[in-house]
């Protein structure tokens, strides 16, 4: 096994880490403020493993799709941030 296929599977096995934890955080957030971040971080993961698809194969063509995913996660933040409810009015 070369080098760089033993970095990409670091790599992929750090994201997969990253995505448990953040599931768990998701499900198990005190607030909805932690499940927003916990969200957006989710976003932020699978736009960094589409662009470590886009490392490993050499295909450009996901790198639109990143660049939607990231604005439109954007505007969704502002929205919910913006229209939330505080978690002490429930």
């Amino acid at each position: 096994m070369s080098t760089m296929n033993i970095l990409w599977l670091i790599a992929g096995a750090m994201l997969l880490i990253a995505a448990v934890l953040t599931t768990i955080r998701i499900l198990g957030g005190p607030t909805t403020l932690d499940r927003l971040v916990a969200l957006d971080m989710a976003i932020a993961l699978t736009m960094t493993g589409l662009a470590l698809w886009a490392a490993i194969s050499g295909d450009s063509t996901v790198l639109s799709a990143i660049v939607a995913i990231a604005l439109v996660n954007f505007i969704g933040s502002i929205a919910v941030a913006r229209f939330r409810v505080r978690d002490d009015q429930r």
